[in-house]
């Protein structure tokens, strides 16, 4: 199935793929101090409760897809100390400031990251406890092969933990919530990245995700069972929380 997120693209040439990796490593190095601005510093909340939703089942190998920065990888390790904790990205420029966070943290013997395409991925069959997606599965070309291959390299039994930006449902915050993501969002986001597409882009998706019951139908197609969602902030993000 085709879904509207999916032919949406940063800029107007290539590959949705191609595009996208182009796009997060022209804003890496501004990505995490535009990330917490923008959101208030909530985002750091949001990531603690979907790393939550793991803690009971103590994974000792996880799969951080869309890894970014790795500020969902890192807080991961610290949070459910795993043996080992891979972050797979189509950037490398976002990844190379991931590893620095790393190292300053002190956990390269746990986290590394590993260049990835999300729709094709080179592990094997069964081989994580638990898969995780912070703010990334949005920028799918093919949503429905994403999470076929999160489920794929995802032991039986293991637990798949995401959060996604969203849009409110309810007065007053879906008005305001609109006005705030079409106008500051993207001006200020094209003020400090200097890349003119990028935040509109990043507006665009957040409006055509599939998102709360929808989104449970799409994991449950996938694969997943016992699949849940909890919207957090009003709506302005949701947590999806599934088992394979």
């Amino acid at each position: 199935m085709t879904y509207q997120q999916e032919a949406i693209n940063p800029y107007s040439n290539g590959e949705k793929a191609a595009q996208v990796e182009a796009m997060f490593d022209n804003i890496a190095p501004t990505y995490d101090r535009l990330n917490h601005r923008l959101s208030w510093d909530i985002d750091r909340g949001w990531r603690r409760k979907a790393i939550g939703q793991l803690a009971p089942y103590s994974p000792k190998t996880m799969l951080d897809i869309a890894t970014g920065t790795g500020d969902f990888a890192i807080l991961a390790a610290q949070m459910l100390k795993p043996e080992r904790l891979i972050g797979a990205d189509i950037s490398e420029g976002m990844m190379q400031i991931g590893r620095r966070k790393v190292e300053e943290a002190g956990l390269e013997d746990i986290i590394s990251f590993e260049k990835e395409d999300c729709l094709h991925l080179s592990y094997q069959d069964e081989t994580f406890d638990a898969v995780t997606a912070a703010f990334g599965i949005r920028n799918f070309a093919d949503l429905d092969r994403g999470l076929a291959e999160m489920g794929r390299v995802m032991k039986r039994g293991g637990h798949l933990s995401i959060v996604e930006l969203t849009t409110p449902v309810r007065f007053p915050m879906k008005q305001l919530f609109h006005i705030y993501s079409h106008t500051v969002l993207p001006v200020y986001g094209r003020l400090i990245s200097k890349d003119r597409s990028a935040y509109s882009y990043l507006t665009k998706t957040i409006e055509a995700f599939p998102q709360g019951e929808r989104m449970v139908g799409i994991l449950k197609k996938a694969g997943f069972r016992e699949a849940t969602f909890r919207r957090l902030t009003f709506g302005i993000c949701t947590m999806y929380f599934a088992t394979k």
